[in-house]
């Protein structure tokens, strides 16, 4: 990290440094995906929006220093992810951009698609971030996937001088992902079984890959289920790939049927069509916008084509997107915050520091009323793939305009427990709030509430969505404790 003179911070031995009003990152975005997978390094600056140590720092330049090639995804013949090709890959990415990991600040490590269900997903992801807390890793599922790629196409930001919501279609290899983004926000996700890669052939055009949901697809579109080994015919390629297109206009259009409702991986779009304005990204999206010609041995071609026609037919508006088949992050900004620890509560100091949390964020309460709080929560966990259990940590930041109210900050915290009940049975709870109210909260869920796992409540810190964070230990000479913010940076 580039900070003029300022240090480092310590979280395990409790030092830690100011960071200057304007800090300039190297960092590295990874992304393993079901079909492909491809880094980005990429410069940026950062600079304090307020004058207090605890105010939030935003990205104001970004700069694309070097794309590696997009590689397909190497699995071994376990089915695993196969780590070593992909470290090997890494490793000749970094010498072609003339860098080193010490030439990197930080960076994120996202495994999503079916590369995010691999048994060693994780650990693969861990495997690139092994330098003490740089990077942030994540194994996306389907819905923080959405997020990731309408944010990284563009969508999201289009958004925001459109008075009509924007789709946007993320059509990889083995799923297609949608998000309705409206004024700068992403309203809602979903995904299905659907992608180029359900179906791949070699160069004599025989089967090489059929996945279950590509069996299930020919079988209901009529067109002959095609077999491991066996040369395929370019009428069936072509049935299947119209077949898939049309699922995906008709859900655009709010018109798919109920019998591919099987396909769908989450909750049905809430929000049903029609959409007139569409982004669309993913690899197919390469081709849906003619910025690739060269085919891989997947309906990846035909299936951009049956999209396109359909989509001109009915006269949808097909707005570009910044980036399609690298839509996702281009790394992760970093910076360093001290909380003013007045009003912090912690229920196990010595549970201290926790590294890499990911910041489920529920925004502005602007209803203190447990009903409200609690369907506020529950939507943030979804939107990231998260539940109430053991697995997943992460912390809940609350955006609080009530006060020291008793009644409202009891509302918010009955909220909380009706939407993670298993705080009361020794689930560990992270509660950031940017309000200096975090002391009242951790009492009120500790002695009214019967918290009885570690809780850690901090205040004064500003978070959202696509953060993540590690707090450090108490300070032997004050009371705070030093919180590291990073986030995923989209270009």
């Amino acid at each position: 990290m580039h900070e003029g003179d300022e240090d480092h911070i310590h979280l395990d031995d409790g030092t830690f440094a100011y960071t200057g009003e304007r800090i300039e990152l190297t960092s590295v975005g990874i992304d393993i995906g079901s079909s492909t997978s491809h880094l980005i390094f990429s410069g940026l600056v950062l600079e304090r929006q307020g004058k207090r140590l605890s105010s939030r720092y935003a990205v104001t330049e970004r700069k694309i220093l070097f794309r590696s090639p997009v590689i397909f995804t190497p699995f071994a013949p376990s089915g695993q992810l196969d780590a070593p090709v992909l470290g090997r890959f890494i490793a000749e990415a970094y010498g072609a951009s003339g860098r080193t990991p010490d030439d990197v600040d930080g960076g994120a490590v996202i495994a999503t698609g079916e590369a995010a269900l691999r048994e060693n997903a994780r650990a693969v992801a861990e495997l690139f971030s092994e330098e003490s807390g740089k990077f942030v890793c994540a194994t996306a599922g389907p819905n923080l996937e959405s997020l990731l790629a309408a944010h990284g196409s563009g969508a999201v930001e289009l958004s925001l001088g459109i008075e009509d919501p924007i789709l946007n279609v993320d059509i990889g290899g083995g799923t297609t992902k949608f998000a309705i983004c409206r004024r700068g926000e992403v309203h809602e996700t979903a995904a299905v079984h659907l992608g180029a890669r359900l179906l791949a052939w070699d160069k004599d055009s025989r089967v090489v890959r059929l996945e279950d949901a590509g069996r299930r697809l020919a079988q209901s579109a009529g067109v002959g289920v095609p077999e491991l080994g066996a040369r395929i015919a370019g009428s069936l390629l072509d049935g299947l790939a119209n077949a898939m297109g049309r699922i995906v206009l008709d859900i655009i259009a709010g018109t798919l049927h109920e019998g591919e409702a099987g396909l769908w991986i989450t909750p049905v779009l809430r929000s049903r069509g029609p959409f007139s304005r569409i982004v669309f990204s993913g690899g197919v999206a390469e081709y849906i916008y003619g910025r690739e010609k060269q085919e891989f041995g997947d309906l990846g071609p035909r299936l951009a084509a049956a999209v396109r026609r359909g989509a001109e037919g009915v006269g949808l508006q097909l707005l570009e997107p910044r980036e399609a088949i690298r839509a996702t992050c281009i790394g992760a900004s970093q910076y360093t915050v001290q909380l003013s620890g007045d009003t912090i509560y912690l229920s196990h100091p010595d549970h201290l520091p926790l590294r890499n949390v990911p910041v489920a964020a529920i925004g502005n309460v602007s209803e203190p009323s447990a009903e409200h709080v609690a369907s506020a929560v529950r939507q943030a966990l979804v939107r990231l793939d998260l539940g109430d259990d053991g697995d997943n940590r992460f912390a809940l930041a609350v955006q609080w305009r009530h006060g020291a109210d008793y009644q409202s900050l009891r509302a918010l915290c009955a909220g909380i427990i009706e939407a993670l009940p298993g705080a009361r049975h020794g689930r560990p709870l992270l509660l950031v709030v940017d309000a200096d109210v975090a002391g009242l909260i951790g009492a009120l869920l500790q002695q009214e509430f019967k918290v009885d796992g570690s809780l850690v409540c901090i205040d004064q810190v500003q978070l959202r969505e696509f953060d993540y964070i590690d707090v450090g230990r108490k300070l032997p000479a004050q009371d705070v404790v030093p919180v590291v913010v990073k986030s995923l940076v989209f270009h």
